[in-house]
């Protein structure tokens, strides 16, 4: 009997590995495809997408060199855009959604709740409901800038981190925060010496997801910018075209691949940070 539950078990886990391995597989492959073409001619991406460059029709690092030198706008401005966008956008978002979601989690008010729940709904909104009037409304702002736009991304930010935050605060013994505050540590000592430090595992994990988001995201600065002035990356692959709109599909493979190594490197560094911080905050989410 015992030896049918075993002999089960390892089929179920070989079942198991299977499938995951599939599913993996699916999510690499349009990854390696990008890998594969950044390093064929573009006709032979066309014709042989899958294939792997042979010496017919392999480019070489000829495809990077024209990606980058490609029209009268440079690669190095939008490179230096996407990383000052991105930069700012998750500093604000880190700092500003943190000391929200302590303060609501610890003024437990009708107020904090209603501020919560509609931070958490938030998140389910599509972006298409609010896009046009979001882009007249940065006009009138003057947020349609590389300075200004992360103001934009956090309030687009807000409700996930704030969600995963308050989890996280919950956890925090209240004791820890009462001893500080009969040292004579106003709310904002408090905060900074003794909340802020216990939120890293939280800190890193959210960083991380709206790092990716923030650096990958097309459609808010092209909504936003003035794509005459100012190209995040996604909008310099974008205007990789030639005479009658065609388009180099080798150069843009190739850029694609520069924009997603620093992600892919970041991600992998930081995975664990991910998984340690989205299960602190489930902890009385």
């Amino acid at each position: 009997m015992r030896q049918n539950s075993l002999a089960a078990e390892r089929r179920r886990k070989t079942v198991l590995s299977i499938v995951l391995a599939v599913i993996c597989v699916i999510y690499v492959l349009p990854v390696l495809t990008v890998v594969i073409n950044s390093f064929k001619q573009n006709t032979y991406v066309k014709t042989e997408t899958f294939a792997l460059p042979s010496e017919e029709s392999s480019a070489g690092f000829s495809n990077f060199v024209k990606g980058m030198t490609f029209g009268n706008y440079p690669f190095w401005k939008s490179v230096c855009y996407s990383v000052v966008i991105t930069v700012l956008s998750t500093a604000l978002i880190l700092l500003f959604t943190s000391m929200a979601a302590w303060y609501i989690s610890r003024v437990n008010s009708p107020f904090c709740k209603a501020i919560y729940y509609l931070c958490v709904f938030s998140m389910v909104v599509p972006f298409q409901m609010v896009m046009f009037t979001l882009s007249k409304t940065a006009d009138s702002l003057h947020l349609n800038t590389p300075w200004t736009i992360p103001v934009v991304y956090l309030g687009f930010g807000a409700g996930l981190a704030i969600f995963m935050f308050a989890g996280f605060v919950k956890s925090i013994p209240l004791e820890i925060e009462e001893a500080a505050s009969i040292d004579g540590c106003g709310p904002l000592r408090t905060y900074f010496s003794v909340v802020f430090p216990m939120l890293r595992p939280t800190m890193i994990s959210v960083g991380i997801l709206e790092l990716m988001w923030v650096w990958n995201d097309y459609l808010l600065p092209v909504l936003v910018l003035d794509i005459n002035e100012y190209r995040t990356i996604p909008i310099h692959i974008q205007y990789l075209k030639g005479s009658y709109g065609t388009v180099d599909l080798g150069a843009t493979m190739a850029l694609i691949l520069l924009s997603i190594i620093p992600v892919i490197v970041f991600y992998l560094i930081c995975q664990k940070h991910i998984i340690k911080g989205v299960a602190a905050g489930a902890v009385k989410g």
